[in-house]
């Protein structure tokens, strides 16, 4: 697939969070395709401190708006750089970037998506294109209390939605592994992002049941070309950079003890 570089418009700041940012971006071209769990890498300009580009994942792809979705956690000088943006300043990124979610498998296939924290985040373009390609796509997703759930209106306007939090103030109280849904109801796929522990223990959970499963992994990704090595995960095919073998891998190629 096509790489870009393109200072893209933004077109619409939301914050959804006290610690999140959603950026909109647009361009005077129709933006070009990118697939769900695809990522980009953006420029930061006046943060000193920042010298590397930083890894975006794609949240989602309006193109009656023709717009590119950002969800950026502010952790640091350079993502709270990039939550001082305003609507009609620009912003350079190198796009798209990364392998992503499987395409559907077959029509009707039940698929669950399952995500933690910012991990949410490429979720719901992968969901929406699922719906649309003819599959049925579940959420479940997993947050610390209800203040961090992002996004939850857009998911539920795609499919069904589950919910857990580790305080119990909404959903399930406890972790996505275990939620009732895991035992009530049957599935063909799962693909789940977020932090690594809950990855590993969805993942664990599908080995067990036979379910085919693909993680997307967040380990840092400076350049997104493969050159910089600062990704570099062990497989079972040996050390292979994410953000280009990557970002979404199947637990059989990684070597987690499952």
């Amino acid at each position: 697939m096509q790489k870009y570089v393109k200072d893209l418009t933004v077109a619409e700041v939301e914050f959804p969070h006290s610690r999140y940012v959603l950026l909109k971006l647009t361009d005077v071209e129709p933006l070009p395709e990118m697939l769900p769990g695809q990522f980009v890498e953006v420029k930061v300009e006046g943060s000193p401190k920042t010298f590397l580009r930083r890894p975006i994942s794609i949240n989602y792809v309006d193109r009656a708006k023709n717009q590119l979705w950002l969800l950026i956690q502010t952790v640091g000088e350079g993502t709270h750089k990039l939550a001082e943006l305003k609507v009609g300043d620009k912003l350079n990124l190198v796009f798209p970037l990364g392998n992503g979610f499987s395409p559907m498998q077959k029509a009707g296939e039940r698929v669950l998506l399952v995500g933690g924290g910012v991990g949410v985040a490429p979720l719901l373009n992968y969901g929406k294109e699922l719906k649309e390609a003819g599959a049925e796509p579940v959420f479940l997703l997993g947050a610390r209390s209800k203040a961090d759930l992002l996004e939850q209106d857009l998911f539920k306007a795609i499919a069904p939605v589950y919910v857990t939090t580790e305080d119990g103030s909404e959903g399930e109280k406890g972790f996505v592994t275990q939620h009732s849904l895991l035992t009530k109801e049957t599935f063909d796929r799962i693909s789940v992002c977020g932090p690594k522990p809950m990855m590993v223990s969805v993942a664990r959970y599908a080995k067990s049941k036979g379910i085919p499963c693909e993680v997307s992994l967040e380990n840092m990704m400076a350049c997104g070309l493969g050159a910089c090595l600062c990704c570099v995960e062990k497989t079972v095919k040996g050390n292979v950079c994410v953000c280009k073998e990557g970002p979404v891998f199947p637990i059989e190629e990684l070597t987690w003890e499952l």
